[in-house]
């Protein structure tokens, strides 16, 4: 055990956020997220039990997002004409304003299959058990300075 470090945070993730280094980046995949194929040959950790916004409220404890892009977060963009919505992304910006002083403005949409795309090159992705639609969150990770 460890002080000041969110429960939630399993040791296996706590070494992937230490490994990471600055622009790598980490998806928060819900659980449609096709995890394990977007994952192959890059780490895969498993949060089934666990919501999106929980895990992106810990992360962001520990974690800085990246000062050097203009948008270091990045949610998949709702296809046009999908009548979904995503009351969750509100829950996000939300979490991102605690955490970085660009607030929304550090959050971009992106593309379904492009976020796939870079999906594929992240660090790691965190799958969760996240039920709500459109739930799929990247971060890129920042310098750390203190």
């Amino acid at each position: 055990m460890l002080l000041g470090i969110p429960k939630i945070l399993s040791p296996e993730l706590l070494k992937v956020l230490c490994e990471m280094g600055h622009g790598d980046r980490l998806v928060i995949a819900d659980g449609n997220y096709p995890s394990e194929t977007m994952g192959k040959g890059n780490k895969v950790i498993r949060m089934d039990g666990h919501g999106a916004c929980e895990m992106l409220e810990a992360i962001l404890q520990l974690f800085p997002l990246d000062s050097y892009v203009e948008h270091p977060v990045s949610l998949m963009q709702v296809i046009p004409g999908d009548p979904v919505e995503t009351p969750i992304w509100e829950s996000y910006k939300e979490l991102v304003r605690n955490a970085d002083a660009r607030g929304e403005n550090a959050i971009e949409e992106v593309e379904k299959f492009a976020f796939y795309e870079r999906s594929r090159s992240a660090y790691a992705i965190i799958a969760t058990g996240e039920k709500a639609l459109y739930a799929n969150i990247m971060l890129q990770k920042g310098v750390v300075t203190d």
